[in-house]
């Protein structure tokens, strides 16, 4: 069970954000006394779009970097900080820029359509970006004749091209360390242990685990179907942090988590580093800031901007 945050430091955080003029965005993925007191919370997609509509000077991010990034590229003249500069993802590690670079010198035929989990650089050299939500219809945007480079996660890459029935798709060997490292023999027994709970996972499940998922969607698209389902016991396969919002939007269901192959339970250790500490700090100090060449941004802004046009 989670320990209340202590009340004075809530307060301190309060006081600091109506100072600065500030709103505290929060991933589902981040501890429930963060949950609690942000301004909005959601997943990349949701973030995104609330980035673009908000009336401040500051926004503090509660995620991790490559999401304070995408606030500060659609914010460009607002100040952008986060709790914890460290807290990274595989999936932008799995993916350099310089990497990138060399295949479109290599295949200048193939748009390149990047998952929101990479890097400002690597969106900056990215035709479209997508995000779990919309992948799909991402990908289905592009004139079915254009080759494709779909990057950094392997498993969503192969979910996309299975539902688009895409073909021209070449897909990155990226992973996250959470979602990739569920195991389907684990779930096949948290299904057993749970005879009567449906199962939804997120797409950056294995082909595997996702064979067995009655439904599959981005972490707010779990969320809202899990909400507004009839089913009353769910098994979860996706970064445990979105129990905040399942019980207190649907306290009468019952939710499990399987853990994953790493360690004996669901969690991101990188939105894992962000605490209410480090958000007073950052709010206080202004520190860690996002900050980033503005020729850059401008060139990553554009890919961005044809994602939130999808519909």
């Amino acid at each position: 069970m989670t320990t209340a945050a202590p009340a004075s430091l809530v307060e301190e955080i309060l006081e600091l954000k109506k100072e600065r003029n500030a709103v505290i965005l929060a991933h589902h993925y981040q501890e429930t006394e963060i949950q609690e007191i942000a301004d909005s919370i959601g997943d990349s997609l949701e973030l995104a779009r609330k980035a673009k509509e908000l009336d401040c000077e500051v926004i503090a991010f509660c995620g991790v970097w490559f999401m304070a990034e995408t606030a500060k590229i659609l914010n460009p003249a607002r100040t952008v900080v986060v709790p914890d500069q460290d807290a990274g993802c595989s999936l932008v590690d799995s993916c350099p820029v310089e990497m990138v670079r060399a295949f479109k010198r290599k295949y200048p035929d193939h748009a390149v359509v990047s998952y929101i989990n990479t890097s400002a650089d690597v969106k900056a050299e990215s035709d479209i970006i997508c995000t779990s939500r919309n992948a799909v219809a991402v990908v289905n945007s592009i004139p079915a004749g254009q080759p494709i480079l779909f990057l950094p996660d392997i498993n969503l890459g192969n979910y996309v091209k299975k539902m688009s029935g895409r073909q021209n798709m070449r897909i990155w060997q990226g992973a996250c360390i959470v979602h990739a490292t569920f195991a389907a023999r684990k779930l096949t027994e948290a299904r057993n242990a749970h005879p009567g709970a449906f199962v939804v996972a997120h797409p950056e499940c294995p082909a595997e685990v996702l064979q067995q998922a009655g439904y599959i969607g981005s972490t707010s698209a779990l969320i809202d179907y899990c909400v507004k389902s009839e089913h009353k016991q769910f098994i979860v396969m996706t970064e445990s942090g979105v129990q905040h919002s399942l019980r207190k939007l649907a306290p009468e269901k019952e939710f499990w988590f399987v853990s994953n192959e790493n360690c004996n339970c669901s969690e991101c250790p990188y939105m894992k580093r962000n605490s209410l500490e480090k958000l007073r700090d950052c709010l206080d100090t202004l520190r860690p800031r996002v900050e980033m060449d503005a020729a850059m941004m401008d060139r990553a802004r554009l890919p961005i901007e044809r994602m939130l046009a999808v519909k």
